[in-house]
């Protein structure tokens, strides 16, 4: 059975979100999209501190070549540092939907952003999948999703695992050389009982780890689709999953409290859960 434990206690996310290892700085991101803020852990010190923003975020990515981060605000992608705090707009990749937001994020090993959109507070509409390059551009490279949802990538590059929560089912997709992306083809179909897949990781073995909104769980899936095992987790809405620490051996999950009753919801989970992660990629512009 794997061991876990909540950090801060006293730190509740209304719908915690889009955790980060930050190598540079030693320290795990996350944030908390309705509250609109920014946490971050001092993993050597366990402390948490938090920075406020003037509207909705999704997500942080770091910079390569540059301090501070991406960030997927309601407004669009923008250049994000902390401390002072300092937004710069980058774009919007849907001016045409204002009730959409940016959700959910990673950058690929060659430094190009991939960002699903949603229907802000879940309403009914229609996300999509986009695609910033280090030259600031954006292009729509899938649509079609009721809440795009946790991407995660291979360490190669080649194949990225994208979902839709609103219909329950995680998708493959192979990523071309250039950015394009082949036709989506369905991973895994979640059942009722397991609720809705929700944030993902892979580890360093090729294992497919998935947070389960409404599940009270994180699983982990080979390659071929097959349920390699659950770890129960006291709170429903679990949200998304990285690895952390100099050896990415230390798992953190978060959660959200917002509309549920639940002993630890919102809280952010430290997991043992014996395998290490991968470094998570940093946007190349």
């Amino acid at each position: 059975m794997a061991h876990f434990r909540i950090v801060a206690r006293d730190r509740v996310d209304r719908l915690g979100e889009g955790p980060l290892w930050s190598d540079r700085d030693g320290a795990l991101y996350w944030v908390d999209i309705l509250d609109a803020r920014v946490n971050r852990l001092d993993l050597a010190s366990d402390r948490v501190t938090s920075t406020t923003l003037p509207e909705t975020i999704g997500w942080v990515i770091e910079r390569r070549d540059a301090p501070g981060f991406i960030a997927g605000l309601k407004s669009g992608f923008v250049e994000l540092t902390l401390d002072p705090l300092a937004i710069a707009p980058i774009g919007d990749p849907e001016p045409d939907a204002p009730d959409n937001r940016l959700n959910d994020a990673k950058a690929d090993p060659l430094g190009r952003i991939f960002a699903g959109t949603m229907p802000d507070g879940a309403a009914d509409g229609i996300g999509a999948l986009y695609r910033l390059d280090p030259d600031r551009s954006i292009r729509r490279v899938d649509s079609g999703y009721g809440i795009a949802n946790g991407p995660a990538i291979t360490a190669d590059g080649r194949t990225m695992f994208h979902t839709d929560s609103r219909a329950g089912v995680v998708y493959r997709i192979e990523i071309s050389p250039d950015g394009s992306l082949s036709a989506r083809e369905t991973f895994l179909r979640f059942p009722r009982e397991w609720g809705s897949p929700d944030g993902m990781t892979i580890d360093a073995e090729g294992g497919l780890w998935v947070a389960h909104w409404g599940g009270s769980r994180i699983s982990r899936f080979v390659m071929d689709g097959t349920l390699d095992r659950t770890i129960a987790l006291p709170a429903s809405q679990i949200t998304s999953i990285a690895f952390a620490g100099a050896a990415l051996d230390r798992m953190f999950v978060t959660s959200a409290a917002d509309g549920v009753d639940d002993p630890a919801g919102g809280a952010l989970f430290e997991i043992d859960a014996g395998v290490c992660g991968l470094p998570p990629c940093r946007f190349a512009g």
